[in-house]
């Protein structure tokens, strides 16, 4: 038997509690992870709160990093013994968890396990919005909203290496402090930002906002930006944006508005390798710091929900089984 939090019921962090689950067995291409580290992530919230309806019992968590210690028997590729993450798995707040082998990153010597978890998902997602969605060049300028998140604080580093002016969106001065620690050029308040955008960018605004709030910073974001700029919606922290009207991009300037999902960017075990190669290669040169913002033990998931939902956390947040 193992421990494993499994949604029997949607509503707020309190459904949370850890129940004793018999040990996964690997079947077909699958590996069995012993989990060291599980990354928490807005989407579990909304399947939590039924926000993204799921079928229920169901194991949340698709993130983690931990040693393979069983393979099924059609699995390559791997050994027991050996060190994986991955973003596209299944139950993984968990002691044990199941990942199809090509969807497992070897982890290299020189990063450990829980900054390989904490990289997996909001690294690979930094990776291939900077990389493929807008590939972003040597002095453009750029808005990058929730500048201390787990996100943002690895999309300004990437940025600055990429030679972007960043221009990033905090809620506090211990937030602003981090933005700035990372390398973000500019750091703004959410009130207000697309004048000050503006302001910042001589009236011309940014070549492109990466936006992972949504609802509440979605208007200001196509204000900010510049004529045939690009929106790139990836995320809906804030909530989910109403129906959008196409005049809206006419008026802003010939506007493109994206909505990529990681999903859509991981389509074969050489781009998943591609890009958590070269996460990997910058953490190991010391060119990319992940911060962990807060450890929870795996029985006080509830925690990690709450605190996540409340916009108290920095960094990534992790589940420790």
């Amino acid at each position: 038997m193992a421990k494993a939090i499994v949604l029997t019921e949607t509503g707020g962090p309190g459904v949370l509690s850890s129940t004793e689950m018999p040990r996964p067995e690997p079947q077909g291409t699958q590996l069995l992870i012993e989990v060291a580290a599980a990354g928490v992530n807005f989407i579990e919230t909304y399947q939590r709160s039924g926000a993204y309806p799921v079928k229920l019992p169901f194991p949340l968590g698709g993130e983690a990093a931990g040693v393979v210690v069983g393979l099924g028997p059609s699995a390559a590729g791997f050994a027991v013994g050996d060190r994986v993450a991955f973003a596209e798995g299944t139950g993984t707040y968990a002691q044990y968890a199941l990942v199809e082998a090509d969807k497992a990153l070897p982890v290299p010597d020189g990063v450990d396990l829980e900054t390989a978890a904490a990289a997996a998902l909001q690294g690979l997602t930094a990776h291939y919005l900077i990389n493929s969605t807008f590939p972003v060049a040597s002095g453009q300028t750029v808005l990058a909203h929730a500048g201390a998140g787990g996100v943002g604080l690895l999309l300004i580093q990437l940025l600055k290496a990429k030679g972007a002016r960043v221009i990033t969106t905090v809620s506090s001065a211990e937030k602003e402090e981090l933005a700035r620690g990372a390398g973000a050029d500019e750091v703004l308040r959410y009130d207000g930002f697309a004048e000050a955008v503006r302001e910042l960018t001589g009236g011309t605004g940014v070549d492109v906002v990466y936006d992972g709030v949504g609802k509440s910073t979605f208007d200001g974001s196509l204000d900010s930006l510049r004529v045939r700029g690009t929106m790139v919606l990836f995320g809906a922290a804030s909530g989910p944006v109403p129906p959008l009207d196409p005049q809206r991009l006419n008026r802003g300037g010939s506007l493109f508005l994206t909505r990529p999902s990681v999903a859509h960017y991981l389509l074969t075990a050489e781009e998943r390798r591609w890009r958590a190669g070269e996460l990997f290669d910058a953490i190991i040169t010391g060119a990319l710091t992940v911060r962990i913002g807060a450890r929870y033990p795996l029985a006080e998931a509830a925690r990690a929900h709450e605190a996540l939902e409340a916009r108290r956390t920095t960094g990534k947040v992790l589940l420790i089984p």
